[in-house]
């Protein structure tokens, strides 16, 4: 009898134990749950800088970033980007190291048109935003580089710009255009619907290199045709740097942010930065966001000349 009371006693407290886990489980979850919400920081804690919007700018203007006032340089760190990139090489080998890493020696230009595209395009189809401002011609009348680097091409309007003012002050530039020539979502929709597409390919590229080759440019500017990302850190991999770089590719903040610290990294010491849309209807949410975060993080001055900004690099 005794033997069968504790066995009975036994099952009895065995059952009581395996019921109990599951709630001691439950209850430590709760507990976790707790306590990670309280200490998790309020809502109204910055988790981002947010600058204010810039009001009004004139021709040449000094802008001073806002942001070194709401944030310490501790929270900045965080956006800090470090990249270590090649010796810098000489102006005169830039054009043939791209030709040799990109298009295994050879111009792309040579036996430009090919023949399943030549019928589709037109001999020039030029189009651009802010691409003759007078910001073109007073850095490189300061700057003589001979090296300049572009970020967004899209048909070359700016490039040839460029190309047209170095010649004009007798001046051996090379002009890196990168672009992946795919121009964005849904382009042929309404002004560009003359630009042809085979199979789902936009001639876009095919394009920008007959602008290049009817305006005789063929020997001043190198088409990059590769995401902004991919090129940019190949140029610093090589050592191929700008005396100038222009930023005019993606318009949202993540993109200009990206192409900002990128093209930072292959502007030669005494360089300048430089890009369009400062002043747009995204305001602080795209571009200008992206610069005056840049210029809070390295402790720059952003000037304004019309629609672009400027960053110097010393």
């Amino acid at each position: 009898m005794k033997t069968e009371h504790h066995h009975y006693y036994h099952k009895k407290l065995s059952t009581a134990i395996k019921l109990a886990r599951p709630t001691a489980y439950f209850i430590l979850l709760l507990l976790t749950y707790a306590l990670g919400y309280l200490s998790a920081p309020s809502s109204t804690s910055p988790s981002s800088p947010s600058p204010p919007p810039v009001t009004s700018a004139s021709s040449s203007s000094t802008h001073h970033p806002p942001i070194l006032h709401l944030v310490n340089s501790t929270h900045l760190d965080h956006f800090r980007v470090t990249t270590r990139c090649g010796d810098p090489i000489h102006p005169d080998l830039v054009r043939p190291t791209l030709l040799r890493f990109l298009f295994n020696g050879t111009s792309p230009f040579e036996n430009f048109p090919p023949e399943h595209a030549a019928k589709r395009l037109r001999r020039t189809r030029v189009k651009g935003w802010g691409s003759k401002g007078a910001v073109f011609e007073n850095l490189i009348r300061r700057v003589k580089p001979r090296t300049i680097i572009e970020v967004g091409t899209f048909l070359g309007a700016s490039a040839l710009h460029m190309a047209e003012l170095t010649r004009s002050l007798g001046l051996k530039t090379q002009i890196l255009c990168v672009d992946d020539f795919r121009g964005w979502a849904g382009f042929r929709t309404d002004r560009f619907k003359d630009i042809q597409m085979i199979n789902g390919d936009v001639l876009l590229y095919y394009q920008f290199m007959q602008n290049v080759a009817s305006f005789n440019a063929t020997e001043s500017i190198v088409p990059v045709p590769f995401s902004s990302g991919s090129a940019l850190m190949k140029m610093c991999e090589l050592g191929v740097y700008g005396d100038l770089v222009e930023i005019d590719a993606g318009h949202d903040f993540y993109s200009a942010w990206s192409d900002i610290n990128r093209g930072y990294h292959v502007l030669r010491p005494g360089g300048i930065l430089f890009g369009h849309d400062y002043f747009t209807a995204a305001d602080n949410k795209g571009v200008r966001r992206a610069v005056d975060l840049f210029a809070a993080v390295h402790r720059k001055k952003v000037t304004i000349d019309g629609q672009h900004w400027v960053i110097e690099s010393s």
